[in-house]
C-alpha cells in the first residue's frame, strides 16, 4: 500500500516509517522538521520505496495514498509551549486537512492521540470511558485540548461522513531517536547521567509514570490501524508498569554507572500526578500488549545517548 506519515521524521514517525517499509509499502513521509530531524530517516533515504515531503499539515496537502498515519504535534511540554498557538493549529487545523484528504480518497485514517487527554486524572488507572480532568486554559492546554479536538473531529467525520477511523491514545513512550532537549523525564535523565550531571526531579518525584517502549508502541499503531473496521477506538496503547519519578531516575544512575546526584525542583503547572494505561481494550481488541521490560528497552536507550552525545562532542 502507499502509506502517508504525518510527522514521519519525528521520533515515533520515524520508527512507524521503518516499520512500513519493512513490511513491503511505499511510505510517503511528511513533516516540516519543526521538532523531526533528518537524522532520524537519514538511513532510509536510500530505500527507493520512501519519500520525504517538507510540509506543515496545517495547509492543505493534495497526495494519493491509501493509508494516513496523522502523527505531525510536537509532543513535549519544552516544544509545545514554545509556540502554543502553533501547537493547537497543528492538533486541530492539521486533523481537519489529514481527515478531508482521507475523505477525497475514502481512504483509512489513523490519530495519535494521547494520554494528555485525561488530564490529571481522578481515576486510576485510566480507560478509555474516562473523560479525563483537563483545565481549558492552562499552559499545557494547547497540546492537551488540541488532541481532545482532534478526537471530537475524527469521529464527527466517522458519524457524519463514514470515514474509517482508528484513534490511538498514547502514553509515556522512550527509546532511540528521542530528542536529546525535549524535556521528557526518560531523556532527560539519561542525557544527565551520561554528563555526569544532577538530575533534575519535579516535586519529590512521587508522580508516576508507565514507559512504553517504542518497538511494543509501533506494533500497537499497525496492529489498530489493520484492526476490523468497527474498531474505532480511542484505545489505550502505553506499558501499564507504574513507576515513580524518583525509581526512574535511580534505575538510570544505575544502569549509566553515573555519578550524578539527584536535585528537586518545584513541580510544573498542570503536571499530572498519576498516569497508567489501562489497556483491558487493546488486549482485547488487538490481542496486543508490551513485551519489552523498562530495564531493557533503557538499556537501549541509554546506547543511543551515548553514541549520539559522543557524535557531538567530536563535532
Amino acid at each position: 500500500m502507499r502509506v502517508l506519515v504525518t510527522g514521519g521524521a519525528g521520533f515515533l514517525g520515524s520508527h512507524l516509517c521503518e516499520r512500513l517499509l519493512s513490511e513491503g509499502h511505499d511510505v510517503l513521509c511528511v513533516d516540516n522538521f519543526f521538532t523531526g530531524r533528518k537524522r532520524n530517516i537519514a538511513h532510509l533515504m536510500n530505500n527507493p520505496y520512501f519519500e520525504v515531503l517538507r510540509h506543515d499539515v496545517t495547509f492543505p496537502l493534495y497526495v494519493e495514498v491509501d493509508q494516513i498515519y496523522n502523527l505531525a504535534c510536537p509532543a513535549s511540554p519544552v516544544h509545545y509551549q514554545h509556540d502554543p498557538v502553533q501547537t493547537t493549529k497543528t492538533s486541530v487545523h492539521g486533523a481537519i486537512n489529514m481527515l478531508g484528504l482521507a475523505k477525497r480518497l475514502n481512504a483509512r485514517i489513523f490519530q495519535a492521540s494521547t494520554s494528555e487527554v485525561y488530564g490529571d486524572p481522578e481515576v486510576h488507572p485510566q480507560p478509555e470511558s474516562y473523560w479525563g480532568k483537563v483545565n481549558p486554559i492552562g499552559i499545557r492546554s494547547c497540546y492537551d485540548e488540541g488532541k481532545r479536538c482532534a478526537e471530537t473531529l475524527f469521529f464527527d467525520y466517522h458519524r457524519q461522513h463514514n470515514l474509517s477511523i482508528k484513534v490511538a491514545r498514547i502514553f509515556n513512550t522512550y527509546g532511540p531517536r528521542m530528542h536529546p532537549n525535549d524535556g521528557r523525564v526518560v531523556s532527560n535523565f539519561v542525557v544527565q547521567a551520561l554528563k555526569g550531571e544532577n538530575i533534575t526531579i519535579y516535586g519529590e518525584g512521587q508522580q508516576t509514570r508507565s514507559f512504553c517502549y517504542v518497538d511494543d508502541l509501533i506494533e500497537g499503531f499497525v496492529r489498530l490501524m489493520n484492526s476490523p473496521e468497527e474498531v474505532t477506538g480511542p484505545i489505550n496503547l502505553g506499558n501499564p508498569g507504574e513507576f515513580t519519578i524518583k525509581e526512574l531516575a535511580e534505575r538510570v544512575i544505575d544502569l549509566t554507572g553515573s555519578p550524578s546526584k539527584l536535585i528537586y525542583q518545584p513541580l510544573p503547572q498542570d503536571d499530572p500526578k498519576q498516569r497508567q494505561p489501562d489497556i483491558k481494550l487493546a488486549k482485547a481488541e488487538l490481542g496486543w500488549e508490551p513485551t519489552i521490560k523498562l530495564d531493557d528497552g533503557l538499556k537501549k536507550t541509554i546506547t543511543y545517548f551515548d553514541e549520539l552525545l559522543a557524535t557531538k562532542d567530536q563535532g
